[in-house]
């Protein structure tokens, strides 16, 4: 995903009632893509079967000082509109403009707990939005950029992103991501996403991300041309993963801040193509300054990220926390009037005082608010500010379903 250089927000969330499938949907899956092999020939009935196209680019080798460049060859980019891709275990939804792909969690993408870690749900993320790009027949050379962009020498760049975790996946689980676009003001597009399970179709992960246009040489933000609105508009759809009425403001944290992590120095591995610092790195560092026993107790449930400038390989950079003292609930119970709240269940007040139940639960959400900065010996340049949502880790089921 390209580095964040505005203020972004990306926001997740997960319900446990799967949505409806698309009505083409039901002929689409009878394609072998979860977790099999399909053969390219099956793949042209069935497009013959259905009217779709599925001509790639065909080009002849370019030779540069003697040597033939097979890049394009290699990549095979389309040239058309896709409505299959059995490589990567995709196909398109929402009547041919939304995306899902097919994923199997794996070994190297889950922690000690054996779920997916947050760096990997973030990396699907991106790699479904550029998969989706690509089956588009949209995608030029860049890093998710259309032709028209390319010609206005035109990149994206992620302002805002929040994310929500109901549940993480499992290793070896398979999980259904759909992505699909939409407007945001005149010159922005939105990107949402929905993660759930193929087994049991419960949404784990909903997300929403604000994106801009920005001049590759001038590092400036650029107006949507009217060609690049011409070509992603019809892709544009209305339905959102999550509802944001109001984005939340998120506070600017000073040399005060209770966690502190400086001289951190982007390496090789964390820029990505458009060479900048990758935005799941700027994850890791504000997760580093989170309390190892908050680590141990607790999971990350929500994450909001806004994004202000980009960061280079030469950087410095310093990670600060604070705790929101606000979003701790006083032993995970919230009172309304004489009705106490507990996970969702309404308890008379002489019951909670009675003892037992009451003592069996810690304290509920906590809260923290980020910032990465630039470290610097006249003035700090504010990279991303970000606040994060941990609920307690439930190692028992408290209640049966």
């Amino acid at each position: 995903m390209a580095t964040f250089l505005y203020p972004a927000s990306f926001s997740i969330t997960c319900t446990s009632n799967r949505d409806n499938h698309e009505p083409n949907m039901q002929e689409l899956s009878n394609i072998k893509i979860n977790g099999t092999s399909t053969r390219s020939s099956e793949i042209d009935m069935f497009s013959q079967k259905v009217g779709l196209t599925s001509t790639l680019t065909s080009v002849a080798p370019v030779v540069e000082n003697g040597h033939v460049i097979d890049q394009h060859i290699r990549q095979n980019i389309p040239t058309k509109k896709q409505f299959v891709d059995p490589h990567r275990q995709g196909l398109m939804i929402e009547g041919g403009v939304g995306y899902r792909q097919i994923v199997v969690v794996r070994s190297y993408e889950v922690g000690p707990d054996k779920t997916a870690t947050l760096e990997s749900i973030l990396n699907l993320l991106q790699e479904t939005a550029l998969n989706h790009v690509w089956m588009s027949g949209l995608l030029g050379d860049g890093f998710g950029a259309t032709h028209g962009m390319i010609r206005n020498n035109l990149i994206w760049v992620v302002s805002r992103m929040h994310v929500e975790i109901d549940q993480y996946p499992i290793w070896g689980e398979v999980a259904e991501i759909d992505t699909w676009v939409g407007a945001s003001g005149k010159n922005g597009m939105r990107r949402d996403w929905l993660i759930r399970s193929q087994a049991t179709g419960h949404v784990f992960v909903r997300g929403t991300s604000t994106w801009v246009m920005m001049n590759r040489e001038t590092r400036r933000l650029s107006k949507m041309p009217d060609e690049v609105r011409a070509e992603i508009s019809p892709w544009f759809i209305e339905k959102r993963a999550i509802k944001e009425d109001v984005h939340e403001k998120i506070v600017k944290l000073d040399d005060k801040a209770k966690y502190m992590n400086t001289n951190l120095k982007p390496r090789r591995s964390d820029l990505d193509m458009n060479h900048h610092v990758n935005n799941v790195k700027y994850v890791k560092w504000m997760l580093e300054t989170i309390p190892d026993h908050i680590l141990e107790s607790h999971q990350l449930s929500g994450i909001i990220l806004e994004y202000l400038r980009e960061c280079g390989s030469s950087d410095v950079v310093q990670a600060l926390c604070q705790p929101d003292e606000d979003g701790i609930l006083n032993n995970g119970v919230s009172q309304c009037n004489d009705i106490y709240l507990l996970n969702g269940f309404s308890l008379a007040k002489e019951i909670l005082e009675g003892g037992g139940l009451l003592g069996s639960f810690e304290k509920g959400p906590l809260r923290y608010t980020h910032l990465l900065q630039t470290k610097a010996e006249t003035k700090s340049k504010e990279i991303v500010r970000g606040r994060t949502t941990w609920k307690k880790k439930l190692h028992t089921i408290p209640f049966s379903a």
